[in-house]
């Protein structure tokens, strides 16, 4: 059987956020930070993998008491999320059929059914797989003054999320391809689409909020006290205070 290999970007520096600190690092509701929160919804899942974080050289906030995998390692992110990445590929002493999803850590609200259909659908097609939900709003395309200038049609169109599931080879040779040709990509699957390859999408959860804006700390507390409600069957309450709702 294939190794499963968990690849974390966790280099970036949250700007958008205005924090005074990358938003990994900032406190959700227990007082642990984001990546601490995404790394335990990673372990629930998938005890057994071996998981490739990846920090920026001069990161001063991490501690390892926030990584609960037996099995993982510390690598220097770069400039983008591809850099980073391949990064990690190059460390990891892993062979071509085993499965890396790749998951962002800004995303903690993830749950287990998504992650682990995400891997079962990365397991058996060949081009990989990506978590994704249908766009379910009208889609406007703007001018350079931000105003709308026309309707897009929506049908076929899904938003991308995390994770995203690939063989170690074949996510390897796609986002080396793209650095080879300079070309700039924001997430696996289009590296792996530019070799002509049709990764599946997997309908996910539209709780898999990632945080990027100051409202979003709110709100990806609120999702998982919903989540942790349904999952006990108790009612759900929620502290206007700690929310900031």
């Amino acid at each position: 059987m294939s190794q499963t290999w968990l690849v974390v970007p966790a280099a970036g520096q949250g700007r958008r956020m205005g924090a005074d600190k990358p938003k990994q690092y900032l406190p959700l509701a227990d007082e642990q930070p984001v990546l601490a929160h995404t790394l335990a919804r990673l372990y629930i899942a998938f005890p057994t993998a071996r998981l490739v974080l990846c920090l920026d050289v001069d990161d001063g906030w991490f501690s390892p008491h926030w990584v609960p995998f037996a099995d993982w390692q510390r690598v220097s992110g770069g400039n983008e999320r591809m850099d980073s990445v391949l990064n990690a590929l190059h460390a990891m002493a892993a062979e071509n059929d085993d499965i890396v999803l790749v998951h962002d850590v800004a995303r903690p609200c993830v749950t287990q059914g998504d992650l682990l259909a995400l891997h079962q659908a990365a397991s058996s097609h060949a081009a990989g797989a990506l978590l994704a939900m249908p766009v379910a709003d009208t889609m406007k395309r703007a001018d350079a003054q931000c105003l709308s200038k026309q309707t897009e049609p929506r049908e076929g169109l899904w938003h991308a999320l995390t994770p995203q599931g690939f063989r170690f080879g074949l996510l390897r040779r796609a986002l080396e391809t793209a650095r080879q040709q300079q070309t700039m990509v924001t997430d696996e699957a289009s590296a792996v689409e530019a070799l002509g390859e049709y990764p599946q999408l997997v309908r996910g959860r539209r709780d898999n909020l990632k945080i990027t804006h100051p409202d979003d700390l709110a709100l990806a507390v609120a999702i998982m006290a919903a989540q942790e409600a349904h999952d006990s069957g108790r009612p759900l309450t929620i502290e206007p205070q700690a929310t900031g709702l």
